[in-house]
């Protein structure tokens, strides 16, 4: 694996490639906490699946946008290091899946070649950066939000306080009040205004879905642009602080919402700033305010054979942009999985007659941007010939589904299979609803959500079902939620669970009703508020009797076994790891960082990297005691406590106080300078102090 360590021009991902590969190497040699080792890699975008010994891995691709070379890039990664299957996430990631551990590092030197990382893709870190797909070409948009997704992805990317947070953090910028991008279920949630001229935002704090979703807060009704990366910065360090570490299942920002209060928080948020380096930074638009350009023109006039099915095609699937003249053509991608093929020659295509540039989007598809109008029956003709003509782009038949029990460790029952079934349902038997806008269908393999089943007006969940001593597998139905717009969504009701094979009798039983009784002009969510969840309850209550099931019924959807609940399979140990001695040698490289980042003159990082080393050390010896370390803030509160009003080490005042420094100062070269010999001094007392406890032993 030598050859990536020379062929990477940025040091500093090289590093990140070497570093990989060298943790890989010390885990399978017994010499890295399987904890810490899992820690590492999922912040580099590599995920154990559900099958043993491979592993999925995450391309992080900012609001979904790719060139024509990154498409070929990842096209080739996918055919040399995975099976050439492409999965795009509601996240507009891209995902494949049976790489081998060992060929991660080089993989991801492969995708470097065009700018194209992994880092923070999974993970406790801030993960990619969401955005409306029709950013930058939308009719109704007061400014092109992507230069701001853009600058938070850079400049969260490798930032200290968002390294290895107790959860997962997501970020998303809506184009419009139609808010696409899904604001209200996200950690911080943008939607673009202008206020007398000037562009901010409406800003979102603290949603999410998972088994317990809440609707975010509003938190700023209009923020300057030049104030978002700094309250970010505000949010991060607090949610760093002060959010659950033990309790995975209580760590995510909402909880830490719900704990405290918006206004305590906002408060905290408030008393953060003095230690941010600045508190506006401006964010350069110029690259993004470009006109597109073309590298060639239409070859030859295209005749169109079936010009109805061309005109039904355009009325479905393809937008006007802003920029008069121009259209973006929308790509239905059957369970966000296309392959590399259709990959290569769609790159082409775009390379040449598309300004070079697709989004992928939240809903799983494909977005071209910047055709000309003349030429969309071009687009039509060459787009037929991969199968990506196919009608309902955003509409009901295009269902969103996360991997399910295909590759994901915690799937419960299968979200593709139902998902293909319900797809085939819909455009056999309700082709006058096929191009419906006013329902979204999506489905998740269990309750955290990924295919984000309980914000659609229809839902499933993955589950499972007991008939006498025989387990089936289950969808939990979900029905009424919907984006409302402008930060305003609804949560779907939990109606019932139903085994999976009568899934599609459900769908056409809701689809009947709706067509039956719906005033012509009543949305799906408005039709099921006025009639309530009781009623739905009543109307699919027949379904859901597990009593007289039949053998195909312990089948799920895809299988040809009968179906076996296997959920969260690990990955091997290897050998037993002394997680407190890990820990004090994570503090010490945390060290190695913060000199490395004062060196090049980044104070707050270099402050931030020391604070970490400090909390890490204090850690290490709570757990080396059996003490909780809930949070940072509580391990700091703990450390007093056990060890320095013990006196058990020597302090010249309350580790609270020495550590939080950190908030009184600004992040000058003179205090950095301090803290780090501060911080230096700090882990070697602790160090010696683990050193004496264990010669007693």
């Amino acid at each position: 694996m030598q050859s990536f360590r020379t062929e990477i021009e940025n040091p500093i991902v090289e590093k990140d490639i070497i570093e990989l590969e060298q943790k890989i190497r010390l885990f399978k040699e017994g010499k890295v906490d399987e904890e810490k080792f899992r820690s590492l890699r999922l912040a580099r975008g590599v995920y154990g699946q559900r099958q043993p010994g491979v592993q999925m891995i995450r391309i992080k691709l900012p609001f979904g946008k790719v060139t024509s070379a990154q498409l070929h890039r990842i096209a080739d990664v996918a055919d040399e290091y995975s099976t050439g299957r492409l999965h795009i996430t509601t996240r507009q990631d891209i995902q494949i899946h049976y790489v081998g551990l060992d060929r991660t590092p080089e993989l991801w030197a492969q995708l470097e070649k065009d700018d194209i990382t992994l880092r923070e893709a999974c993970g406790n870190t801030v993960r990619n950066v969401t955005a409306s797909a029709t950013a930058g070409i939308d009719i109704d948009e007061p400014f092109d939000v992507s230069p701001y997704a853009d600058a938070v992805f850079k400049y969260f990317l490798r930032n200290p306080i968002s390294q290895e947070m107790g959860r997962k953090f997501k970020i998303s910028f809506s184009a419009t009040d139609a808010d696409s991008a899904l604001s209200y279920i996200h950690d911080l949630g943008f939607i673009a205004k202008l206020e007398k001229e000037i562009r901010g935002f409406k800003v979102m704090l603290g949603g999410g879905l998972g088994s317990q979703p809440r609707h975010a807060d509003v938190l700023y009704e209009f923020l300057p642009t030049d104030e978002i990366i700094p309250l970010i910065e505000g949010v991060l360090r607090i949610f760093d602080r002060h959010g659950e570490r033990s309790k995975r299942g209580k760590a995510r920002m909402k909880f830490l919402i719900k704990e405290l209060g918006l206004e305590a928080f906002t408060k905290l948020i408030d008393d953060e700033r003095k230690a941010l380096s600045t508190h506006k930074i401006a964010i350069e638009t110029t690259t993004f305010d470009k006109a597109p350009t073309f590298q060639q023109d239409i070859p030859t006039e295209v005749v169109i054979k079936d010009v109805e099915a061309y005109e039904e095609w355009k009325k479905s699937n393809v937008i006007p942009q802003k920029q008069p003249g121009l259209f973006a053509i929308g790509i239905r991608i059957s369970l966000g999985d296309f392959y590399t093929d259709k990959a290569r020659l769609l790159a082409d295509l775009i390379q040449k007659y598309a300004a070079d540039e697709l989004r992928f989007t939240l809903r799983q598809n494909i977005l071209i941007r910047h055709v000309r109008e003349a030429w969309l029956p071009y687009f039509y003709q060459e787009l037929q010939k991969l199968g990506y003509t196919k009608i309902g782009y955003n509409k009901l038949v295009d269902i969103t589904a996360c991997p399910g029990t295909d590759t994901c460790n915690l799937g419960i029952a299968s979200s593709t299979g139902i998902a293909k079934k319900l797809e085939s349902v819909i455009s056999e038997e309700y082709q006058e609803l096929v191009t419906a806008k006013n329902i979204t269908i999506k489905i998740s393999g269990c309750m955290n959500g990924c295919g984000q089943h309980n914000m659609a007006e229809i839902g499933f969940q993955g589950m499972t079902i007991k008939s006498g001593k025989l387990v089936a597998p289950a969808l939990q139905i979900l029905l009424g939620g919907g984006v409302l717009g402008n930060g305003k969504g609804l949560f779907a009701d939990k109606v019932l669970k139903i085994p999976s094979k009568r899934g599609p009798e459900a769908l056409r039983v809701i689809l009947n009703d709706y067509q039956a009784n719906a005033t012509q002009t009543e949305t799906y969510t408005a039709y099921y508020q006025r009639k309530e969840k009781l009623y739905f309850y009543d109307l699919l209550k027949s379904l859901s009797d597990s009593t007289n099931l039949a053998e195909n019924d312990f089948i799920d959807w895809g299988h040809e076994t009968p179906y076996v609940k296997a959920v969260g399979i690990g990955e091997c140990a290897g050998v037993v790891i002394d997680l407190v001695e890990t820990l004090l040698l994570e503090s010490e490289e945390k060290i190695v960082n913060s000199k490395e980042a004062f060196t090049v003159q980044c104070y707050s990082d270099s402050i931030y990297h020391a604070y970490a080393s400090m909390v890490n050390a204090a850690k290490a010896l709570l757990l080396s005691i059996h003490e909780k370390t809930n949070s940072h803030a509580s391990i700091i509160e703990q450390f007093d406590k056990v060890f320095v009003e013990t006196q058990k080490i020597a302090l010249s005042e309350s580790f609270a106080k020495f550590i939080y420094q950190i908030r009184e100062n600004e992040p000058s070269e003179a205090f950095a300078k301090q803290y780090i010999l501060d911080a230096t001094w700090f882990v070697t007392q602790l160090k010696a102090y683990r050193r004496e406890e264990l010669t007693h032993v």
